[in-house]
């Protein structure tokens, strides 16, 4: 029965030839972030930047997409995912095998950036490379400065296993007594006490990590004990929250969302990092105590936890070595504009396209507050989904509420790893007098939609927002992202109609100029491909440009090929998850994918059809994955301006182009270097050269 199923898995592998694996792109795409941690060209103080992202990147990804297939291995039936037809478990196992061929990479290329700063004057060292005094002087440190914070649990009857935080670090040891008997003990070394990296004060700029002292001294916390072995061990937890189980009448749906938040952190280990080799029975027990398969225990020759890295930054910064940094570079006020003058004003005489980071987000908060204060607005209505800290957002609508406008904000309080700031958000607005609802049953709002309305002397009048990224002026600085501002009116009356639906607990049925998640995305996007495929078939030119961060949709992916099979030309952006591999003979043969992962996230979305004389485009919120397409409220708005469809053009080219950060993903699945000419082309250096020119 087994070789049956095999056999016909390979089958349905061999008719898809063109489609890969969401989990395992995704771990392609980490690996792109991991080569940038290797890459000398990048400078040095910012590649350990990129070596803790893939570590971060992977935590998230095992706490989300690991612990999901791992809830789906317990589901009473064999689920596949549609793109390989792998069931979970193989998805896992296949997850399990890459991780830890990266694994090899990161300490190769972690080894190789210690190397390299070394001789710029920073040394992270263990207990062999110290003298006898310097030995002396961290044992003062330990008893004096770490050893009264310490908390060691030896397991027991008495003393059952302690609950192990996610992500945080622990001591642990097998301790021997004189008569031979075993037992295990754990100390938390994660501390807020005592700092993590620390300075040998005989040496600047040589450092130790804490949890490294505290396993070194462990003998003088069990002085009636032999240490027999010992190692570092750090867990990650599924973070898999079902949001959708605390819809009841009878609930508080913020009181319920706090509930559920603190379920998450005691969700069951998905991962186990150990700094040593220990023996298998104690690992065993370990497992067995924390609920985790030995399968997905990890060796690491590295630190487990890279966060330190930033204080090493910090360090060198107060050492002024500024050359081991990017260049700085600070967004512009758009030209597009006179802050002086009325904003709203100009809108209405032309649209405003902002591109960040190279452009300043403080144009459209500037935009807000003058709408707070204008005694022509009469409401202002937004979607919330990750907002930053002390946000300026936040204020200018608290301040319109005061001033006795309408302010209306659907605050998602289901935006992963942000739920608690959203909660808080969500009170301070309610405290204003603002209307504050939470999304929809079963739909996340992911939307960026921002609506201002104004009773003028002629009625009603609209000014919009529709963006590709959050309303986070931190982010702001670090992802690319587009923000269109019209006071087009048939947007305007679209987007208030969105608004309406959102306040019904509706979802908009269709519409006539915006692309609409859930009803009026996909099969609007599925339209606009088959006029390219038909347009093909008749014998004229065809094209479609699509910049996202991630492919899934099947659907769309379906539809793609058959637009490259009837000769359409396509070009594609994709930083992410690409579950469709182009350059495959009779099927994506037209079609070109490029990732882009440089020193900004790529986060914008762009949706081209058509040649220049009848082209379409659109930025987005949205990917084309099903999520975002069918299970999310997501808005993606055209831009009508002539001039600004230009820019969009001219900037995706230039993407596409990038041969210093872009790859371009091969037939075999397999990212590849590109080359145009002699000259590099790194695409978010040019933009923000021309902010700067401009």
């Amino acid at each position: 029965m087994k070789k049956e199923t095999k056999k016909q898995e390979k089958n349905e592998v061999r008719e898809n030839p063109y489609m890969m694996n969401r989990e395992l792109s995704w771990l392609k795409f980490n690996e792109r972030v991991l080569n940038e941690a290797g890459n000398p060209k990048v400078p040095l103080a910012e590649r350990l930047t990129f070596a803790s992202i893939y570590q971060s990147n992977l935590d998230e990804f095992y706490m989300v997409r690991v612990g999901t297939l791992m809830d789906q291995m317990d589901a009473s039936e064999v689920i596949r995912e549609n793109k390989t037809n792998m069931t979970s478990e193989e998805q896992v196992n296949a997850i399990l095998k890459e991780t830890k061929r990266l694994d090899l990479k990161k300490a190769i290329i972690y080894e190789q950036l210690m190397g390299e700063l070394e001789p710029k004057g920073i040394r992270l060292i263990n207990f062999n490379k110290l003298s006898g005094e310097e030995g002396v002087l961290l044992e003062t440190y330990f008893d004096q400065e770490i050893a009264p914070y310490l908390s060691a649990n030896i397991i027991s009857r008495q003393q059952p296993f302690p609950f192990l935080k996610n992500k945080e670090i622990y001591a642990a040891a097998l301790l021997e007594s004189k008569g031979g008997k075993t037992k295990t003990a754990i100390i938390p070394c994660s501390n807020n006490v005592f700092k993590r990296l620390i300075e040998i004060p005989t040496r600047p700029g040589t450092f130790m990590l804490s949890e490294e002292i505290i396993l070194h001294f462990l003998p003088k916390l069990f002085s009636r004990y032999t240490i027999a072995e010992k190692s570092l061990l750090r867990v990650t937890r599924n973070a898999d929250i079902d949001t959708e189980t605390i819809y009841d009448e009878d609930l508080d749906y913020r009181d319920a969302m706090e509930n559920l938040i603190k379920q998450r952190k005691r969700m069951n280990p998905v991962r186990m990092e150990l700094s040593r080799k220990l023996n298998k029975k104690m690992i065993g027990e370990i497992c067995k105590s924390i609920n985790v398969d030995k399968k997905h225990v990890y060796v690491s020759e590295v630190p487990l936890d890279m966060s330190f890295v930033f204080a090493i930054q910090n360090y060198l910064r107060s050492n002024n070595r500024e050359e081991l940094f990017y260049q700085k570079r600070s967004p512009r006020m758009t030209k597009e504009l006179n802050e002086k003058a009325s904003l709203i004003a100009q809108i209405e005489q032309k649209d405003l396209l902002l591109s960040y980071p190279f452009e300043n987000i403080k144009s459209f908060t500037n935009m807000l507050y003058e709408a707070a204060r204008d005694e022509s607005v009469v409401s202002m209505k937004m979607t919330l989904y990750r907002l930053a800290d002390r946000s300026q957002i936040v204020d200018a609508l608290v301040e319109a509420c005061e001033n006795g406008k309408e302010v209306v904000v659907l605050v998602e309080l289901r935006a992963r790893f942000d739920e608690e700031s959203n909660i808080e958000y969500s009170r301070k607005l309610e405290e204003a007098g603002c209307r504050v609802i939470y999304g929809l049953n079963g739909l996340k709002v992911h939307s960026k939609l921002c609506l201002i309305t104004r009773k003028t002397e002629k009625g009603l009048s609209y000014i919009t927002q529709i963006g590709t990224g959050n309303y986070n002026e931190k982010t702001s600085t670090l992802y690319t992202d587009l923000s269109l501002v019209t006071a087009n009116q048939e947007i305007g009356r679209e987007a208030a109609e969105v608004f309406a639906c959102l306040l019904r607990g509706e979802t908009i049925q269709e519409t006539n100029v915006l692309l609409v998640a859930p009803n009026c995305l996909q099969n609007k996007v599925i339209a606009m491909i088959d006029d390219e495929i038909n347009r093909a078939k008749n014998g004229e030119n065809a094209y479609i440009g699509i910049k996202i961060n991630s492919l899934t949709d099947k659907d769309i992916i379906e539809k793609l090929v058959e637009a490259s099979q009837a000769g359409v030309k396509i070009e594609m952006i994709v930083r992410g998850i690409c579950c469709m591999v182009p350059g495959v003979k009779g099927y994506t043969e037209n079609i070109k994918v490029v990732s882009i992962v440089g020193r900004f996230l790529e986060h914008s979305r762009i949706y081209r059809f058509g040649t220049k004389e009848r082209e379409k485009v659109y930025i987005a919120s949205a990917d084309y994955m099903t999520r975002n397409t069918l299970r999310r409220v997501e808005v993606a708005a055209p831009v009508l301006d002539e001039r600004l469809r230009e820019r969009i053009d001219m900037m995706f080219e230039t993407m596409m182009k990038d041969d210093e950060k872009g790859k371009a993903l091969n037939a075999d699945g397999n990212y590849e270097d590109q080359k145009f000419s002699d000259v590099k082309l790194d695409s978010q250096e040019k933009f923000y050269q021309m902010a700067y020119e401009a």
